[in-house]
């Protein structure tokens, strides 16, 4: 992976802001210019883009910004491994102990990340995951009726009480999440398993918009039978979790 993390400057960071991204070369400047009208002022803040096996000009741009921008991070997957393992990845590396997530391809719009932000910090370490839920979405009619029935599906199954765990505009507190199991597909499931953990879970409406170009690269259920499986993964999980007992050390 590269650049080299260690010769990071060292100032002090509230937020990091995680872009998984693949192919998204037009969309890149874009969005970073409106991640930086969004949190300028209001918190000392990284932006960390985890380039996730890209094969167009997309390291080129990111490498040309970051001449440009002192708090812009790039992290390199040598060959594509999936969006969450590329959130997985910026999390880990991330310096802010709040992390805010959007997708790369511009159809999160950036100015809700201050709300969603803001809901963790107002949870006073009640609150493990603020997620954003569409209202508008801009995507065909095939992938909204793909992500209706797989919503309605996973909601029924593990009673996570969200309409839209598929918006990428997410924040949370970065122990809580690098504290949950990890498997490919775990950014689709985070309510239920930020419940699991004991957390609460804040929801912000955000307005989704139309990709500013090119096509999607990640999907909501992209592998049916993989999603499947998945989501049987988390109910097991949900229903093997046991309490953290209450101990008291009992002293002579």
């Amino acid at each position: 992976m590269s650049p080299d993390l260690s010769s990071l400057d060292a100032a002090p960071v509230d937020v990091s802001i995680v872009v998984p991204v693949r192919n998204e070369q037009d969309n890149v400047a874009p969005l970073i210019a409106e991640i930086t009208a969004a949190l300028d002022g209001r918190w000392a803040y990284e932006i960390i883009y985890v380039n996730d096996g890209s094969t167009d000009a997309t390291p080129t741009r990111l490498a040309d910004l970051m001449k440009q921008r002192g708090n812009l991070r790039r992290i390199d997957h040598a060959k594509s491994s999936g969006q969450s393992a590329a959130v997985r990845t910026g999390v880990r590396a991330a310096r802010g102990g709040i992390v805010a997530t959007l997708d790369g391809d511009g159809q999160n719009n950036p100015a809700f990340l201050p709300d969603l932000i803001a809901a963790i910090q107002a949870g006073d370490g009640r609150v493990g995951l603020a997620a954003g839920q569409r209202v508008g979405r801009k995507d065909t009619g095939f992938k909204k009726m793909q992500s209706k029935i797989a919503n309605g599906v996973r909601k029924t199954i593990l009673s996570d009480g969200t309409r839209d765990t598929g918006c990428g505009l997410k924040a949370f507190r970065r122990d809580v999440f690098l504290s949950m199991p990890y498997f490919d597909g775990l950014h689709r499931f985070l309510p239920a398993l930020v419940r699991r953990e004991g957390f609460d879970i804040a929801y912000v409406d955000v307005v989704d918009r139309p990709r500013h170009s090119g096509v999607s690269n990640y999907g909501f259920f992209d592998r049916l039978w993989i999603g499947i499986m998945d989501l049987a993964g988390v109910w097991w999980l949900i229903r093997r979790k046991r309490s953290t007992p209450v101990a008291t050390e009992i002293k002579s």
